[in-house]
């Protein structure tokens, strides 16, 4: 049974103000779970509404489904959530290889499916302005299916951090130049725009290379391409390079 007091707890965590208060975040999968399980996340709470779900080693909590759908950030709810710490980082920024940087994502979907494609590509950090929407938002952690613990999310000022790198800064743009014709290096920093405004000016100045994506369609009439559509091709294609 979820006491009250849980539930309330439990639903508050999907504000970020009280994810950062209590330094806990949900998960919800077995998929999800398991991975940041294996990734050494600290588990406060596990509860379930089948048997054998998970390894009788961890201590879990059975509990209805009535009143799953209670705790579940879910449309429809899962058979399982858990409660998990916030790791703390301290990684320290700059890298020699290649890098995502995300200027104002707001979509959760997006954010997590692009972690997600970090994971698939190799991209073992992005860096984030401190806009950018919170990698322990329920519907990230969802979308990155599990990837989220084999993923460095940093936040910082990605203006100043930007202004720091010896890399190569690659910025997406409508008038930037074909990336299936241009030569890609095997290491530099790629930054993806906001999915209304792109890139915001003040890190457009500091951009070295503009690419495009084409657009192959007779009539030339569709704005743009979903970020995270967009950081799949251009990840595949500076992948394919090296």
């Amino acid at each position: 049974m979820v006491s009250k007091n849980q539930i309330k707890l439990i639903n508050s965590l999907q504000q970020k103000k009280y994810r950062k208060i209590h330094q806990l975040f949900i998960a919800e999968g077995k998929k999800v779970i398991q991975e940041l399980i294996d990734a050494n996340f600290s588990l406060e709470h596990l509860f379930v509404t089948k048997e054998n779900l998970f390894d009788k080693k961890f201590q879990t909590e059975f509990i209805s489904e009535s009143e799953l759908k209670k705790i579940s950030a879910l449309t429809t709810a899962n058979d399982c959530l858990a409660v998990f710490k916030i790791k703390t980082t301290s990684s320290k920024l700059g890298s020699s290889d290649l890098e995502l940087a995300l200027d104002n994502i707001k979509d959760p979907g997006n954010m997590g499916t692009i972690i997600r494609l970090c994971d698939w590509f190799g991209i073992s950090k992005i860096v984030c302005t401190e806009e950018t929407v919170d990698i322990y938002n329920p519907k990230v952690v969802q979308a990155t299916m599990g990837s989220l613990a084999r993923v460095e999310v940093v936040y910082t000022n990605l203006t100043d951090y930007l202004k720091t790198t010896d890399l190569d800064i690659f910025g997406t743009f409508m008038e930037g130049e074909n990336i299936y014709k241009s030569e890609l290096p095997p290491k530099g920093i790629i930054v993806m725009g906001n999915e209304a405004n792109g890139i915001s000016k003040e890190i457009e100045n500091l951009v070295t290379q503009k690419i495009s994506i084409p657009r192959f369609g007779s009539l030339q009439q569709t704005e743009s391409l979903n970020v995270a559509t967009a950081t799949a091709i251009i990840l595949s294609e500076f992948k394919r390079m090296q």
